[in-house]
């Protein structure tokens, strides 16, 4: 079997598992576990459906950096809900979930998945940079459309796209998202960047929706010859142009923040996913017992490859 590197968007997974496993089964303690029984059973599928030879589970370090904060104050503000002078602000977590955290990265560590975060940056950025220093495959396992810009037919990097549900998922590639929006994976940034995004406190272009953004890109080839040609009134409507120019100052620093880290301090681990030897295994049934995640942690273990 030839070599597959999957890198999950950990956060994005088990925000979804939270939401979307019953809460009805508890720790011996009565601890909530659902988002860590959901998150084994979504790896459980991923592995066995795509069968990856290698797998990152890829962190927040850092899930809304002031350097992105600082270009754009909204980034992200409505999902704070406690600032912290000189330290990372406080995300809206539920507490059944963050009482979780550590488990996941429990479970994670006992099943040989290597957790990979960098100080100031998200996992997005993590992502970016792991897909872009792998020399094979990948799959980015997402339901975050901003990592659509990584997407490669030539080199094979699809996103596992998980917004419909796990039993939906949909694998993306040059073409779908040229079906989906009418430009390519490489332009994805700077349509992003006019469309806005209001889940991200991004405002975008005002008046400048997808299909005009798309329009923009396919005429003008990326957002360096957008604002070119509005600049010149050429290749565009007044009015449009008149929304550009607009726009200046949010479009000066806005690329920055959408565009994904490609070049940080990280390397693909060059270890298989699968390599566990009888203890580790033995260890992560003992993990399973402790903590009531029964079948989920047996079906996760069955899904490693030999």
């Amino acid at each position: 079997m030839s070599d597959r590197l999957m890198l999950l968007d950990t956060a994005s997974l088990y925000f979804r598992a939270f939401y979307g496993v019953p809460d009805k089964v508890k720790a011996p303690d009565g601890s909530p576990i659902n988002a860590a029984r959901g998150l084994l059973d979504m790896i459980a599928k991923l592995v066995s459906t795509y069968q990856p030879t290698h797998l990152v589970a890829c962190w927040d370090d850092d899930w809304r950096p002031q350097w992105r904060v600082d270009l754009i104050p909204t980034y992200k503000t409505h999902r704070v809900v406690e600032v912290v002078p000189h330290g990372a602000d406080v995300e809206e977590v539920p507490d059944p979930l963050e009482a979780q955290i550590p488990l996941i990265r429990a479970e994670l560590t006992a099943l040989g998945i290597p957790i990979i975060g960098v100080a100031e940056h998200e996992a997005d950025d993590v992502i970016g940079t792991l897909a872009t220093r792998a020399t094979t495959p990948v799959d980015i396992v997402t339901g975050d459309r901003d990592l659509f810009q990584l997407i490669d037919d030539a080199r094979d990097i699809r996103v596992i796209y998980t917004a419909r549900g796990m039993s939906n998922l949909e694998t993306l590639t040059d073409v779908s998202v040229v079906g989906k929006y009418g430009v390519l994976p490489s332009q994805y940034a700077d349509f992003a960047t006019m469309r806005g995004d209001a889940s991200d406190g991004l405002p975008g272009v005002a008046g400048v929706g997808e299909k005009t953004a798309a329009t923009l890109l396919q005429t003008h080839g990326d957002l360096t010859g957008i604002r070119a040609a509005a600049q010149a009134g050429e290749g565009m409507s007044a009015g449009v142009a008149g929304k550009i120019l607009a726009a200046s100052d949010y479009l000066d620093v806005a690329p920055t923040v959408v565009l994904v880290a490609r070049d940080l301090d990280v390397s693909v681990p060059a270890e298989p996913l699968g390599h566990l030897d009888d203890n580790a295994k033995d260890a992560a049934v003992a993990l399973a017992e402790t903590w009531n995640l029964g079948t989920s942690m047996t079906r996760a273990l069955a899904a490693l490859p030999a």
